[in-house]
């Protein structure tokens, strides 16, 4: 892996993969919708819709058009700690990737009329979240978790907001955050070293603007907040919340053998006990996620409303019980090993690669190798997650409910 750093500041981290004839490249941003005031909650994912809306040189038309006559891939996706503009192109086309890629974030135009359809755009995209139950619970419990803090507000922002929002909005939110010294190339694939070089330097290295780098603090994740949405649903959808590791921290990779034991895999004990002995939910699980400065842990379940209750009985129960008890030697061994497999089969897709090597340089300012990963792994001990299982789970966690009779449930448990 290369790491290197523009006259301006910017950053690039290239593996090379040579016996691949594609390349995976990724323009990382450091904003997101935990660094965004109140007031422009949102702009964040809206700034990802509108550069793929016309440049200085390139019309909406011709953006598709261009990347699709070379059969490349093009998207972008908006977090709370970044945003990542992103594409998969075949080595010889590695200069349509940087150029498309560097055009849209920097010189994206925000003709009016392009940001009135785009609008709508989002407008339907914030409807479809709110129609779906399983969203729904999840972006609730995050706003449990952290309500009143930067952290807790939706990625996507909320209408209201949205409609309010112009050209002058949009210009104004690039130059406050967009920076070089606050920006992140990487490249995964199959590419020449010297040929990056020249074309982060064409592409990027004449950009300059200098903005107030964004720092997250430390948010401590609410407890036993308790959050209700009704909705005219056949299922009843539950969340539990309970506090995590910020992204980087070494006790994550703990937290997520421990969480393959709890609710992260079929062999799982809340798939186990509610799914398999007893019945009572389809899709049951929990899964840990980490941003910068915070992170949480979340337990979701799709039951019946007669069932809720139960079911979280069920549920906190399991937490205690390996809270109080821990795991047995064949859990954490087949844990531990789930976790070696799956980042070895990451390895394999180069654009996966890319995002892990370009989100830990850009909010970490590290990269690390392979090898590097593996031996953090096979590090971790069984006292090691005891401690971190003991640290999330003894929290008094947050919930959040979305269904019919969600109130009754929610001020019930």
């Amino acid at each position: 892996m290369e790491l290197f750093t523009l006259s301006n500041g910017l950053r690039v981290v290239a593996e090379q993969l040579p016996y691949l004839r594609s390349v995976s490249v990724g323009l990382w941003m450091h904003v997101g919708s935990a660094m965004e005031r109140p007031e422009e909650n949102g702009l964040s994912h809206f700034m990802e819709h509108m550069v793929f809306k016309g440049t200085e040189r390139r019309t909406t038309r011709q953006i598709a058009e261009e990347m699709d006559a070379h059969g490349g891939q093009l998207n972008a996706f908006t977090a709370r700690d970044c945003t990542c503009f992103y594409a998969k192109v075949i080595d010889e086309d590695l200069e349509l990737g940087v150029d498309m890629l560097s055009d849209m974030a920097l010189h994206a135009a925000f003709l009016p009329e392009e940001l009135e359809k785009e609008r709508g755009v989002v407008l339907e995209e914030i409807a479809m979240d709110e129609d779906s139950p399983e969203d729904l619970v999840g972006e609730l419990l995050n706003q449990a978790q952290f309500a009143g803090m930067p952290e807790g507000q939706p990625i996507l922002g909320t209408a209201d907001r949205l409609l309010g929002y112009g050209r002058d909005s949009l210009v104004s939110f690039r130059s406050r955050h967009y920076a070089p010294a606050e920006c992140v190339l990487s490249v995964c694939g199959s590419f020449r070293p010297d040929q990056l070089r020249g074309l982060a330097e064409k592409y990027l290295g004449s950009w300059y603007n200098q903005v107030q780098p964004p720092r997250l603090g430390t948010p401590q994740p609410l407890r036993a907040q308790r959050i209700w949405r009704e909705k005219d649903t056949e299922q009843m959808h539950l969340s539990l919340g309970y506090p995590g590791y910020p992204y980087g921290a070494d006790e994550g990779y703990a937290a997520v053998i421990m969480n393959s034991v709890l609710g992260g895999a079929m062999s799982s004990r809340l798939f186990q006990r509610i799914r398999e002995e007893l019945g009572m939910a389809y899709s049951i699980a929990s899964y840990p996620s980490s941003m910068e400065g915070s992170g949480a842990l979340c337990l979701y379940a799709g039951v019946s409303p007669k069932n809720a209750l139960q079911v979280l009985e069920e549920m906190t129960g399991q937490v205690r019980l390996l809270r109080d008890q821990g795991m047995t030697e064949k859990e954490f061994r087949e844990a531990k090993n789930q976790l070696r497999v799956g980042f070895l089969m990451g390895l394999e897709s180069p654009g996966s690669r890319m995002q892990s090597n370009g989100r830990r340089q850009l909010i970490l300012g590290e990269t690390l190798e392979p090898d590097q990963v593996l031996a953090k792994i096979e590090a971790i001990t069984p006292q090691a997650v005891q401690a971190v299982t003991e640290a999330i789970l003894s929290a008094e966690p947050c919930l959040s409910v979305v269904g019919r009779g969600a109130e009754k449930v929610a001020k019930s448990f």
